[in-house]
């Protein structure tokens, strides 16, 4: 299933661009607007080579297995000839099952039986009487890698991407045999058909709430900081509550100069350096700074980019193609979580549709105790599913955003969040 973009509407694509800096002068220069573009670095990267992982995550290296630009996991492939009725150790398969740290274990998507841990997920069928539903071969064969018998599926190929070993799906399998009686929760809390979302009554604008807020002051004073060359932000842009009104809800943009998407932060990069002479790379505390300063001067304005150009237009195919390839060792696409399994908790998270998921970002995350922009969280999702991460700054980073953003076309921008 193909997620389609929805149809951009801008009133005049010349006035978009004056807005975002692609056309337009000094403020000195009002008569060269529509005549200037913006100056970019285009040769360096905009963020640090080579790219390392940030050093609190998990530093496997999945190798072996898709990225959103390499093609590495191995196919679809068929169960290893066992010997049934299958013979396991029912023990071992509970403790693989509830395995956190294989995958997130099948509690993350399944309820199963009386035993299962706190917070279970509902992304998949409740297994609680699956032992008396199907027989060994169909369920080593599922376990192994569901995809031969549901294409559609979003259950992680255990066997096929060595996640389980043959002999500990057989134990699983085992387990799951005993499983045969229906489970009711007396706990609703515990019950994810019946688990309520907590209200989030939070005051994003509050620093008291959200620390995100305190990078807002380090932006306005980095937006009039002179840089080594004795200009600064204000030099040009004397006032940005009227200048960059609307500015941030028109990104990202197709840039021509460099064949690729630059969002707000990249932009900041590349636009600082050859203005301002400063360097404030990706994922910088300066850089995440001005991103949420200059959003939060457009915040309330309608999110609505431009796609007319061919150059744009291609990449917007070329992210919606990534909205739906497989990543990772958990072989997960954005619409497995976002699309087929949204609306549901995966464990104790609720899973939100893509369409919701874009402007509040730069967000302080609660459970990191950091401030992330979006190409931090695209990072993190391939993390999450198993997949190496791509520098900030990756083309194919650039081409999801602007996938996401149409998605989320008509929305209002609020910056900086703040959310779990």
């Amino acid at each position: 299933m193909r997620i389609r973009a929805s149809e951009v509407f801008v009133t005049s694509f010349a006035v978009m661009l004056v807005a975002i800096g692609i056309v337009g002068g000094c403020a000195s220069d009002k008569a060269q607007v529509g005549k200037r573009i913006a100056p970019l670095e285009t040769e360096k990267s905009a963020s640090p080579r080579p790219w390392k992982r940030y050093g609190d995550w998990p530093q496997s290296n999945w190798k072996d297995f898709n990225t959103l630009v390499t093609n590495a996991s191995p196919p679809v492939s068929r169960p290893p000839a066992v010997e049934y009725p299958i013979q396991g150790d029912a023990e071992k398969g509970k403790k693989l099952a509830f395995d956190r740290s294989r995958g997130g274990s099948c509690v993350a998507c399944h309820v199963m039986g009386a035993s299962t841990p706190s917070l279970p997920g509902n992304v998949g069928p409740d297994l609680s009487a699956i032992g008396a539903q199907r027989p060994d071969e169909w369920l080593f064969g599922y376990v192994w890698d569901a995809r031969n018998t549901n294409p559609e599926t979003v259950m992680p190929p255990w066997g096929t991407n060595k996640l389980f070993s043959a002999d500990e799906i057989k134990d699983i399998v085992a387990f799951l045999k005993t499983l045969k009686t229906s489970y009711a929760f007396k706990d609703g809390g515990e019950d994810p058909n019946r688990r309520k979302l907590p209200p989030d009554d939070r005051d994003a604008m509050d620093p008291t709430e959200n620390p995100a807020l305190f990078a807002l002051d380090e932006g306005k004073a980095l937006y009039v900081k002179p840089g080594p060359n004795g200009s600064s932000c204000a030099s040009c842009h004397a006032d940005p509550a009227k200048q960059f009104r609307s500015w941030a809800a028109t990104m990202p943009y197709y840039e021509p100069r460099m064949n690729k998407v630059l969002g707000v932060e990249e932009f900041l990069t590349r636009h600082a350096r050859a203005t301002t002479a400063e360097d404030y790379l990706l994922e910088s505390k300066q850089n995440l700074a001005l991103s949420i300063y200059l959003r939060n001067v457009a915040n309330g304005a309608t999110i609505a980019v431009d796609t007319s150009s061919a150059g744009a237009s291609a990449a917007l195919a070329r992210g919606n193609s990534l909205l739906e390839r497989p990543i990772g060792q958990l072989n997960f696409s954005c619409i497995d979580c976002h699309q087929r399994a949204a609306d549901h908790w995966i464990r104790g998270q609720w899973l939100g549709e893509l369409n919701g998921q874009l402007g509040r970002h730069p967000y302080f995350r609660t459970s990191q105790g950091q401030v992330w922009d979006l190409r931090k969280r695209f990072q993190w999702c391939g993390v999450a599913v198993r997949a190496n991460d791509l520098p900030p700054d990756s083309p194919a980073y650039g081409d999801l955003e602007l996938a996401l953003t149409v998605l989320n076309q008509g929305r209002k921008l609020a910056t900086p969040g703040i959310g779990h």
